[in-house]
């Protein structure tokens, strides 16, 4: 769930194509998620309410009264994350490996989710 303005580019976006990606990184830590999957716009005053958090009065000054507030709800159907959070020297001993071997470098994790139902 995020909150957006029902009149956004982003709303009117997902209007016309209902199939969204949001990345989400943590550079510091080298960990990355990709989720893909349709996205819709919702105007549920009930939902609004019992997501809404105090700090989005940064973006929304009158809290959940504001014009026009709405979410935009993802259905997440496909994930994937990569953690390559592992040392320098792990790294360049994969690479000495993958040279050696002809296999591929094993740089950290990588997890592929298939949620569609």
């Amino acid at each position: 769930w995020f909150f957006t303005y029902g009149s956004s580019h982003k709303a009117d976006e997902v209007g016309r194509v209902a199939k969204v990606n949001a990345g989400f990184a943590d550079v510091d830590a080298q960990r990355y998620a990709s989720l893909s999957g349709r996205a819709e716009i919702i105007r549920d005053r009930a939902k609004i309410e019992e997501l809404w958090l105090p700090q989005l009065k940064a973006w929304f000054p009158d809290g959940v009264e504001t014009p026009d507030i709405a979410l935009l709800k993802v259905t997440v159907e496909r994930a994937e994350y990569w953690d390559g959070s592992q040392s320098i020297l792990t790294h360049a001993f994969s690479f000495v490996s993958a040279l050696v071997t002809g296999e591929p470098a094993q740089l950290g994790e990588n997890e592929k989710l298939d949620l569609k139902s």
